[in-house]
């Protein structure tokens, strides 16, 4: 039996699948099996994939269902104890498996296994991750997760890892939600399990990639997944804050695109004491100035500065 599964779900990433299959067999950590899920390509993207010849590899096909579908069919196939996630456009670097495998043997009672991870923009401009907790070099167990979550989230789907029961236990990917169905899980397992963070950057997340949703879908989508957790969160004041943080994007986002009603409807559920001055100041803002701000944003991020209003 292997020590790690790799789930990878495929859907149309014929640019990507085969540097993300060779960052997985450059690992310095051998112990696993890939399990690779099409989701209905209708690129090259599977005949790619079958290109590489191993006999770990299981290629999985079934039609378009959505990536919680896709992942959930894997880890339900998978034969390892330990899962490792990974799409189909990110990279790991080749300590990434060695490092979440010591993770695990550091932290063994814990739920969510977290590797530091690198933002890949557009052009070559690679950024660091900031978290709203301090850390050194040591890993270690996060002591908030949702308040450490604010400014980029501990856990990114590339860059966890998990077993196979805590995962079944709380219910695995929600299929009803086409995006952030990651941000889904990670709060049930914080919610129900210690998360570990390792601050070693073991992979790059390519955050260029477009994705084929419509922005009106995305924020329908992102608002559906807050709501799911409103009850937890009436409880949990940490997790009233990262909920409300994520209102604001999405609120903002909303604005942006004159869906003014469900601007309204958002931000009337944010308890304003958990924005900052910023957050507050550009979620009253008018529309042409948040529309210049984004484009200023976009040409500061392709002259390799990244700036965020939630710190």
């Amino acid at each position: 039996m292997p020590f790690f599964s790799i789930i990878i779900p495929l859907y149309n990433k014929e640019d990507y699948i085969s540097d993300t299959l060779k960052s997985v067999f450059n690992q310095n950590f051998q112990d696993f099996e890939v399990i690779i899920i099409d989701d209905g390509s209708t690129d090259k993207s599977l005949e790619i994939a079958k290109l590489v010849k191993d006999s770990r590899i299981t290629i999985i096909q079934q039609k378009n269902k959505g990536v919680s579908s896709a992942r959930n069919k894997g880890i339900q196939k998978a034969k390892a104890k330990y899962i490792a996630l990974l799409d189909a456009d990110d990279t790991w670097h080749n300590i990434h498996l060695f490092e979440l495998k010591k993770l695990i043997k550091t932290f063994p009672n814990a739920g969510l296994y977290c590797n530091n991870y690198e933002i890949l923009y557009s052009n070559n401009i690679y950024a660091k991750t900031s978290f709203n907790f301090s850390f050194k070099t040591d890993s270690l167990i996060v002591e908030d997760y949702f308040k450490a979550s604010i400014i980029n989230a501990i856990a990114l789907t590339s860059a966890v890892g998990f077993s196979k029961e805590t995962f079944n236990k709380i219910g695995g990917f929600n299929p009803a939600l086409e995006i952030a169905e990651d941000l889904d899980l990670w709060v049930r397992f914080a919610l129900n399990y210690y998360v570990c963070f390792n601050p070693k950057i073991t992979m790059t997340y390519n955050k260029g990639v477009s994705d084929s949703l419509s922005k009106k879908e995305l924020n329908d989508i992102k608002y559906r997944f807050i709501n799911n957790h409103h009850k937890q969160e009436q409880k949990n004041s940490s997790l009233k804050l990262y909920l409300d943080i994520n209102r604001y994007a999405v609120a903002l986002r909303c604005k942006i695109n004159n869906e003014i009603i469900l601007y309204k409807k958002i931000k009337s559920e944010i308890d304003f004491d958990n924005l900052n001055f910023k957050q507050k100041a550009l979620i009253n803002c008018p529309i042409f100035v948040l529309k210049g701000i984004k484009l200023f944003q976009h040409f500061l991020i392709k002259n390799n500065i990244y700036l965020t209003a939630n710190k």
